[in-house]
């Protein structure tokens, strides 16, 4: 059995059990806007999807670029998701529709693993619920390009690899005029993974262990 079927197994049953949620999300916090003591009742649900698919016996995980489009999130490496829809079932099958109307996944070749910890981002007043799936073999993408840039597929040893996280300078489209230093993950290429899909990923590396 190839070595990332261990993996995925792993992680599915790990994702039953209490997960380690803030302590693991903050090590790679970044907000632009200050966290309050307790998400907003007018927050708005959302979910994304954290897709993991095997190449050539390696496990990867899905990201995509948005496009530039002057929104809070504009131009920023993200999971596919958006905002929960009142003809979705639950916020799963939010994060499988928007995975399919963003980058055209099919929601019939992904297996969801589980849920990881929410988590609100105060500069879109999102609740975001992320959710863990997996698909037995690379995706087939069909791009929403009003909304999606490109798709980026990444080897899960090399994201996590501790030369992977750095802390660099970002400037965030909702507060173009300020540039921070924020803990980040590098890719190769240089690309930059910061904020709420950090966090996302963090949590992910803490039960991946």
């Amino acid at each position: 059995m190839p070595g990332y079927q261990d993996k995925i197994s792993q992680i599915r049953e790990r994702l039953k059990e209490p997960l380690p949620g803030f302590a693991a999300q903050e090590r790679m916090a970044a907000r632009v806007v200050s966290m309050p003591a307790k998400a907003p009742d007018n927050a708005r649900p959302s979910a994304v999807l954290c897709l993991l698919f095997p190449v050539n016996d390696e496990l990867y995980m899905l990201l995509m670029k948005r496009r530039e489009d002057r929104t809070a999130h504009s131009g920023q490496v993200s999971f596919p998701g958006g905002s929960y829809d009142t003809t979705d079932a639950d916020l799963k099958a939010t994060a499988l529709r928007e995975a399919n109307e963003e980058i055209g996944i099919l929601s019939s070749e992904v297996e969801i693993l589980g849920a990881l910890t929410p988590l609100y981002i105060p500069v879109s007043n999102f609740n975001v619920y992320p959710y863990v799936g997996y698909a037995k073999q690379r995706p087939i993408y069909n791009l929403s390009h009003n909304e999606v840039s490109y798709t980026i597929e990444v080897p899960l040893d090399t994201l996590f690899h501790p030369n992977r996280k750095t802390i660099t300078d970002v400037i965030s489209p909702a507060i173009p005029d300020v540039i921070r230093k924020v803990k980040a993950y590098k890719l190769e290429d240089g690309t930059i993974i910061w904020g709420a899909t950090a966090m996302i990923i963090s949590e992910l590396e803490a039960i991946s262990d």
